[in-house]
């Protein structure tokens, strides 16, 4: 099964995605709605931590893929599946929202990997953009090895130039 199929098979039957989709915001706010004022402590935040969990994972996968999409195949924006390309998104966003009104996400365990993540993401799509743009494959001939080589080595920079950022390192 390729990815195409399953996103069409996810289209064929938008109930399940749209219940998903639509109970993790709910989901956090009954969870705040119940924790009071003691969202900070367990097991409310271990709670945060899988609906975060539960809604980042297939939102950042919607929010690479639709970076892909328009960057790398050139697809037109009108052209978007709203059920699995937006509304992930639109849930992971509204749920953080919800969860940060209620809990400061420092507290929350895992949140700082996932942020990491979507930097890493980021990072690595800003890569790959940019060899796509300036055929730097292309012009130099170079073997697929070297190619990863230097992909990997331009990796280890930004994650180190990030950790520097952030006061880590």
């Amino acid at each position: 099964m390729t990815v195409q199929e399953l996103l069409q098979s996810i289209g064929d039957n938008p109930v399940c995605v749209l219940v998903y989709f639509a109970l993790l915001p709910a989901l956090a706010l009954l969870i705040g709605w119940l924790d009071g004022a003691r969202g900070h402590g367990n097991p409310w935040r271990y709670l945060y931590s899988g609906i975060i969990y539960l809604s980042a994972v297939p939102g950042l996968f919607a929010l690479t893929l639709n970076v892909y999409l328009f960057l790398f195949e050139r697809r037109s924006i009108l052209d978007m599946d709203v059920l699995t390309q937006l509304l992930p998104i639109v849930s992971l966003v509204l749920t953080l929202a919800i969860i940060r009104r209620n809990v400061d996400l420092d507290y929350v365990p895992g949140f700082d990997k996932l942020s990491g993540l979507l930097l890493l993401i980021t990072g690595l799509l800003g890569l790959m953009w940019l060899a796509d743009r300036t055929h730097l494959i292309a012009f130099f001939q170079m073997r697929f090895e070297v190619v990863l080589a230097i992909f990997a080595v331009l990796l280890l920079l930004l994650r180190l130039g990030l950790r520097k950022i952030a006061g880590e390192g």
